[in-house]
């Protein structure tokens, strides 16, 4: 199994249909949702009321589930999940799981309650508990395509593509971790078949996605 997590900034894309009729219907992965414009919403909430941040990850954990929702009723090929059971399960059957986060999360007193921790580790984190193979990053942001090495992992960590506990999970996930950006959909098959991705020039970028 693969974990692919589509990042919440892609609401904004034109590509957003394409990357859903490529990942729909999948036995082989399981979406993790971003958390997009409903996880901003959090932020300013928590700026303008000022409540901790545990309630802001718990907010947050809720915002992926709404950006999750949102893409299951825009294509038959999804499904929400809950539990690790629940997804392979629609697995098996052809419907691509779409990780509702809040039980599982909530459930892990070792997980942080902070803004580190967004939903790139939180599919490194599912990758480690399903077994999956490797985890795919689909960002907005301007990306080199293909996998990432250590090296370049804690590149993205400075320039915050990816928030700074990536690494730690998805090593003790033993993932490997691909990038894709906004526009390469088609790439998406080739990756999963173990075909190697075109390297791009890499332009300037500082947003996670």
């Amino acid at each position: 199994m693969w974990v692919v997590k589509l990042g919440g900034s892609l609401t904004r894309s034109r590509q957003l249909r394409a990357w859903l009729a490529v990942l729909a219907g999948r036995r082989e992965l399981v979406l993790v949702p971003g958390g997009g414009p409903f996880a901003d919403q959090v932020r300013s909430a928590q700026q303008s009321l000022g409540f901790d941040d545990a309630t802001a990850h718990h907010l947050a954990l809720l915002a992926m589930e709404q950006y999750g929702r949102a893409l299951c009723a825009l294509h038959s090929g999804f499904a929400p999940a809950t539990s690790l059971a629940e997804i392979r399960s629609l697995s098996a059957v052809g419907i691509t799981p779409v990780w509702m986060p809040v039980p599982l999360v909530l459930a892990d007193p070792d997980l942080p309650c902070s803004w580190d921790l967004t939903s790139d580790s939180l599919a490194a984190w599912l990758g480690g508990r399903l077994g999956a193979q490797a985890l795919v990053l689909v960002k907005m942001a301007a990306v080199p395509p293909g996998p990432v090495d250590p090296e370049a992992m804690e590149t993205l960590v400075r320039d915050a593509i990816v928030d700074p506990l990536l690494p730690g999970y998805a090593r003790a996930g033993g993932l490997a971790v691909y990038l894709l950006a906004d526009g390469e959909a088609n790439a998406l098959d080739g990756l999963l078949a173990g075909r190697p991705v075109a390297k791009r020039p890499r332009r300037s970028a500082n947003q996670r996605a």
